[in-house]
């Protein structure tokens, strides 16, 4: 994944979270036309996010958009050898490492970092969801 659309796409993940939660009613495929005019990106990778959003106006994430998630997906194992190049030779690329985890922390639905709810609970009594009933929970750590 290019690493100018990778920033690109969280940011405007958030900006899309941010309308929804405060009813901003933002336009994103305005804001990607916006952001045309002096942006390093180039113009037709915003010309497709604009798209993407006229496509969808309450799109959550470009990784959904069909067209975005087939170029992604197709790039998935050049960008993974890249990255495990990089590693196996120790050239530091954490941007690369951190829209990689990106990627894959959202397309999964579980993942260990679920058991930081349990941390959580344990340091404070912040409570815990569970996969195999509903509600919320407790447990005394220390006495187990």
């Amino acid at each position: 994944m290019h690493q100018r659309f990778a920033r690109m796409q969280q940011g405007l993940a958030l900006l899309g979270s941010a309308s929804q939660e405060y009813s901003y009613n933002l336009n994103l495929a305005a804001i990607a036309k916006i952001w045309r005019a002096g942006c390093i990106i180039r113009a037709k990778l915003l010309n497709e996010i604009m798209k993407a959003f006229e496509r969808d106006q309450s799109l959550p994430n470009l990784l959904i958009d069909r067209e975005f998630q087939s170029e992604v997906n197709q790039a998935q194992d050049g960008w993974r050898f890249a990255l495990k190049t990089a590693i196996d030779l120790g050239v530091p690329m954490p941007s690369m490492a951190h829209q990689l985890a990106y990627y894959d922390s959202y397309r999964s639905e579980r993942l260990p970092a679920n058991l930081i709810q349990a941390q959580r609970d344990f340091f404070g009594a912040h409570t815990f969801e569970r996969i195999d009933k509903p509600g919320s929970f407790h447990e005394n750590w220390v006495s187990k």
